[in-house]
């Protein structure tokens, strides 16, 4: 390749970004190690807002799970994405097992119920949910729901009694 060729390679982009476009998230630490910043979600049930993304309907956030048993049956009518950093879990519907490092793909509609099993002490997955997640009772009776708004509500309230400020949650915010 030619020195002109290499020399342009590592020159940045040379026009100007969107003025619409949204600033970057980079989270430096994203399992942090101040305990405040996860937010509880139920008894031994945290989460860590990586990405909450108002315009668009998603969120992107850590799932830290530190008890067994069976968190929660819901349905998605959007895709969601995880990946397995710490753990493992399971869904009764199913007959795979998510291990630490795998990616899973969970398809529009479908209904399961998410179980961490015993011999678990602690579980983390990313996870990034699109739209709503739909909380059901065995026979699919609605229960409640999350989205990334009432994802939002949680974490002011959190991080507003906790003392890092209800306005902390903004960096996340998109």
């Amino acid at each position: 390749m030619a020195d002109s060729q290499q020399e342009h390679q590592r020159m940045p982009y040379q026009y100007a970004q969107p003025p619409e476009a949204a600033a970057e998230i980079v989270v430096a630490n994203a399992i942090p190690e101040d305990e405040r910043i996860w937010v509880p979600q139920a008894t031994n049930v945290d989460f860590r807002p990586l990405c909450l993304n108002v315009s668009q309907g998603y969120w992107v956030n850590l799932l830290r799970v530190r008890k067994s048993g069976v968190l929660s049956r819901h349905r998605h009518p959007n895709p969601v994405h995880g990946v397995v950093l710490k753990g493992r879990w399971r869904y009764l519907e199913h007959d795979w097992v998510a291990t630490e490092g795998s990616y899973v793909y969970e398809p529009p509609g479908e209904t399961h119920t998410l179980v961490v099993d015993e011999d678990v002490d602690e579980m983390i997955t990313l996870f990034q949910v699109n739209g709503v997640m739909y909380y059901v009772d065995p026979w699919g009776k609605h229960l409640g729901y999350e989205d990334v708004f009432t994802k939002v509500d949680m974490c002011r309230r959190h991080y507003e009694a906790c003392g890092l400020g209800r306005d902390y949650v903004d960096q996340f915010i998109r």
